[in-house]
């Protein structure tokens, strides 16, 4: 008898016409009899794939199967055995392309909704306030310094405290998060959720200090005088142009550097909080992944006229989140495709009033497995704009390892590391972006995870 298999329940969310007016967020979560019907869906394989598919090593079949009891605040710690996380990965990660993708439903059917009924399960714990804090080992008489708050720091510093281990993370700016505070805009991620998160952690024994720039304040060689290993998890955020003619024309400015005025300075709240944000009437923000999105969508919601996404590729190869490409055509983003910007022009008082572009077309596929964007010649045309966020990439900032020169790094600024996370010195670790370019939170997160284990193992073999 074949197995009736219900589709995917749908997520409830703010109507476009309504969320393009506020920052609040845009998906409203699962009820319990929501979280219920997506839950029996699972059909609960003899081998799972989608454990393989979670950078974090989820049991995602047993969280599930807690929900399917009612038994939500257990659900989520099964989830915290591995993931001390799960209100921040049910909401950014792109499980569509790690552990739903593995679903076996995800062959005929839609997938089960792993990320939203994560989501469920750590809201409910929260709300209903039953976050238990796990027991702690005795400390071992061992300090780690983590350098970065970002997802991978975090996570590292979580793992290292229920091993016994005193974590102390050192982070550049006044707030915790790295890219979850100062890159996910407030509808994708709420800042009181990011602050749960990080609160658990303290709890967990993790220390935070923050306004610490490592590689300016203290080096890397005077932080090991006190701290048995470090961790380097500083993230890619040094923002990449594209190097044409006008660039420095007023009006332009990097996407990572215009959601931090955003987010962490709280531009939105303009009145309340004084951070300058130009006046927007028609934005071309250049990218297609993840930033991309977020800095149109929050251009549109600081009153933008029109936002228009511009990209060399097709819609095929953009690196954005498929639910966040289809938010932001929900609330109006107008998306120009395959389409390339040669130079910006600028008007008499030196702010842009317009960028002339090139028409592509796709040729055989690069060294990234997308196909090459070709420029079709003659076909120049003028696209007039007032605000430029350029969302192209991110670089490998050199501070740190500029003060630190005997950490390898590659031709482009990361840092070289091993098989287990190791750099060329010795007890200095280091994962993310820093060592990838830029990724997913969940990819950091679980080099926090590889490279909490690394320190562990080499610190008992000595």
């Amino acid at each position: 008898m074949a197995i009736e298999i219900k589709p995917k329940v749908a997520m409830p969310e703010q109507s476009p016409e309504a969320r393009i007016k506020n920052f609040n967020e845009v998906p409203l979560g699962y009820t319990e009899k929501m979280a219920q019907e997506e839950a029996v869906r699972c059909i609960m394989c003899k081998k799972p794939q989608c454990i393989s598919g979670c950078p974090v090593e989820i049991d995602i079949p047993a969280f599930i199967q807690l929900i399917i009891e009612g038994k939500y605040a257990e659900s989520a710690r099964k989830i915290k055995e591995t993931n001390t996380l799960p209100a921040i990965c049910g909401r950014v990660c792109p499980q569509e392309t790690q552990c739903e993708l593995k679903c076996v439903l995800s062959k005929k059917f839609q997938p089960v909704a792993i990320g939203r009924l994560e989501r469920f399960v750590a809201d409910y714990e929260r709300e209903h306030n039953l976050v238990e804090i796990p027991k702690i080992p005795k400390w071992n008489g061992k300090k780690v310094a983590i350098i970065g708050s970002g997802p991978g720091g975090l996570t590292c510093a979580g793992d290292l405290a229920l091993m016994g281990y005193k974590a102390t993370i050192f982070e550049a700016l006044h707030q915790p998060g790295g890219v979850l505070i100062y890159g996910i805009p407030e509808f994708r991620l709420p800042k009181e959720i990011l602050r749960a998160e990080v609160g658990y952690l303290q709890k967990l024994g993790a220390e935070i200090k923050t306004n610490y720039v490592i590689g300016k304040i203290k080096t890397i060689d005077e932080i090991l005088k006190e701290y048995v290993a470090v961790f380097i998890c500083t993230g890619a955020g040094l923002p990449v142009f594209m190097g044409i003619e006008g660039e420095n024309s007023a009006g332009i400015y990097s996407a990572n550097e215009f959601l931090t005025r955003v987010n962490l300075m709280r531009a939105y709240r303009f009145g309340e909080y004084d951070t300058p944000v130009l006046d927007m009437k028609r934005v071309a923000v250049l990218g297609a992944g993840n930033t991309a999105m977020d800095a149109a969508r929050c251009s549109l919601r600081l009153g933008a006229e029109e936002v228009l996404l511009v990209y060399r590729r097709s819609r095929t190869e953009a690196p954005a989140r498929i639910e966040e490409i289809h938010h932001a055509e929900e609330e109006g983003i107008k998306f120009h495709f395959l389409t390339n910007p040669t130079r910006y022009i600028s008007a008499g008082n030196g702010h842009i009033k317009a960028m002339e572009c090139l028409r592509m077309e796709l040729g055989e596929p690069d060294s990234s497995g997308r196909r090459r964007p070709i420029p079709i010649q003659g076909s120049e045309f003028i696209m007039e704009v007032d605000t430029v966020l350029v969302a192209i990439g991110a670089g490998a900032n050199p501070l740190l390892t500029k003060a630190t020169p005997d950490i390898a790094v590659d031709k482009k600024g990361y840092i070289i590391i091993d098989e287990e996370l190791r750099t060329s010195k010795k007890w200095v670790y280091a994962g993310g972006d820093i060592v990838t370019g830029s990724a997913t939170v969940i990819e950091a997160m679980g080099s926090g995870k590889r490279a909490a284990r690394t320190i562990d193992k080499d610190l008992k073999s000595i």
